[in-house]
């Protein structure tokens, strides 16, 4: 995932009984289609060219069994370990925490829900009939990645949508290739992982 044109765009797939979602460039182009394999007791998300599923690019198990402080490695089709992203399960109860760890075992980056209130307004509201509704079109959670140094390098954000599958991805540092290939893998697998949390 070289010289990616940003924003990325990031739909689920709503009328699937997967929980899976495409992947755009800025101009339209499919970068990537990811597939959860559901009913597993240890995840598995294959990350492929595009919907085709013919062209694995990367991969991400998870290394325990639905564990609240499971990792989940990230490979190359190749075999070749990118790194790891570790949610922090008490950390994660009221703002979402993840760990970016690359294949050398440095914990370099961390992902956190920049407004966790958001979050629980949109959860909150959308217990109401007809109400919560509209609550996915006025609440939008966004997430950041930082570096060591507290610099902000991608920002993840719910765009407005009733039925809340739509994201967008942008760049806000440079980086260098590969971690920004384990930052966006990352980024979709917690946003499948959050998804399922509600």
């Amino acid at each position: 995932m070289n010289n990616l044109s940003y924003p990325l765009q990031l739909k689920f797939h709503i009328a699937t009984l997967s929980n899976d979602f495409t992947a755009k460039d800025a101009n339209g182009n499919v970068i990537a289609y990811t597939r959860q394999k559901k009913w597993r007791l240890k995840e598995h998300v294959e990350i492929y060219e595009n919907s085709n599923r013919k062209n694995v690019l990367f991969e991400i198990k998870a290394s325990n069994w639905l564990d609240f402080n499971t990792s989940y490695a990230i490979s190359e089709k190749n075999g070749r370990d990118l790194g790891k992203v570790s949610r922090k399960g008490i950390h994660s109860l009221w703002r979402a925490r993840y760990h970016v760890i690359d294949a050398d075992k440095n914990d370099n980056y961390i992902i956190t829900e920049e407004n966790p209130f958001i979050k629980f307004i949109d959860e909150t509201l959308g217990e109401i009939p007809i109400l919560g509704f509209f609550t996915g079109y006025f609440f939008n959670p966004s997430y950041i990645a930082k570096d060591k140094n507290g610099k902000v390098i991608l920002r993840l954000k719910k765009n407005p949508s009733f039925f809340g599958r739509k994201f967008s991805l942008d760049k806000i540092n440079e980086i260098s290739p590969e971690d920004e290939s384990l930052l966006v893998m990352s980024f979709m697998m917690m946003i499948l992982l959050e998804r399922n949390r509600g």
